[in-house]
């Protein structure tokens, strides 16, 4: 064995413990009968005819959904946060940003339910609105709109360090020398800065919507379950309903359609273009 085997050899047995045989268990389970707890039944399509044939998909949708627009309005508020950033602090942006991670370090189910006491009737927000203008508007808890307002708040970091690495790529002689050519403010962001930040914007957009897609607080904590996820019915089947092989089928069908659509995207792109490769 190569010296460089020898030198791979650990990580590749900790991938293979910790990643490929997992997911390996998972996809096995998912052929299993239903409500069994064990590898050793007759393996079946059971469990994919009853998804195909309950409504597993309308929480399917909402995931993909939810995980889309999360994406598009991150995309949207984090770039003009990111350019600002990097263009003021320059070599320090990077620094500045990890300052928005601290709230990492809090449990993101609290920081749910300080959202929940911000926006609940009487609360933070609608309590200070009544007593300094005297009325009293609808709260949007357990609506929609905070769902999305709770991933928005959840994933920032996610969208925001990536963007940041991005734009702080381009090269400020890049910038100058466009500038001298004749080009315009617009023309130098458009065939200059937004090209050459795009592998930042791509990781963040795939980062993000991979965690949004399986996101479950937000919909539970601030949705009162009016909208159910997918992950929610994951976590039923796995717990309350002791379907094992159902909630793998789930997972499995989920790591697909999420897998696809990355990689549909990712041949939209050229890559070694994207990263500087030549």
């Amino acid at each position: 064995m190569s010296p460089g085997l020898r030198s791979a050899l650990p990580v590749v047995l900790f991938l293979i413990a910790g990643f490929a045989a997992p997911l390996i268990a998972v996809i096995w389970f998912s052929f299993m009968p239903a409500r069994t707890f064990s590898f050793g039944g007759t393996p079946t399509l059971e469990n994919y005819t009853t998804i195909i044939e309950s409504s597993n998909y309308i929480s399917f949708l909402w995931s993909l959904g939810l995980g889309a627009v999360t994406v598009t309005l991150l995309a949207l508020i984090c770039y003009p946060i990111a350019y600002g950033l990097v263009r003021i602090f320059g070599k320090w942006s990077t620094l500045i940003t990890l300052l928005f991670t601290i709230p990492l370090f809090v449990s993101e189910n609290i920081r749910l339910y300080g959202w929940v006491l911000f926006l609940i009737k009487n609360g933070v927000l609608l309590g200070t609105i009544k007593s300094v203008f005297g009325v009293e508007p609808e709260s949007i808890l357990f609506t929609l709109p905070a769902i999305v307002l709770g991933m928005v708040y959840v994933y920032f970091p996610f969208m925001l360090f990536p963007m940041t690495l991005g734009i702080s790529m381009v090269p400020q002689d890049t910038r100058d020398a466009a500038m001298d050519l004749g080009a315009s403010r617009w023309q130098v962001f458009r065939e200059v800065e937004l090209p050459l930040s795009m592998p930042g914007i791509l990781i963040g957009c795939l980062l993000t919507f991979v965690l949004a897609v399986g996101a479950i607080a937000e919909a539970k904590v601030l949705g009162g379950q009016q909208i159910i996820p997918i992950t929610h019915d994951i976590e039923i089947a796995f717990t309350y309903a002791q379907n094992w092989p159902l909630g793998a089928a789930l997972s499995v069908l989920l790591m697909a359609v999420v897998g696809t659509l990355v990689l549909i995207v990712l041949r939209r792109f050229n890559l070694d273009q994207l990263l500087g490769r030549r």
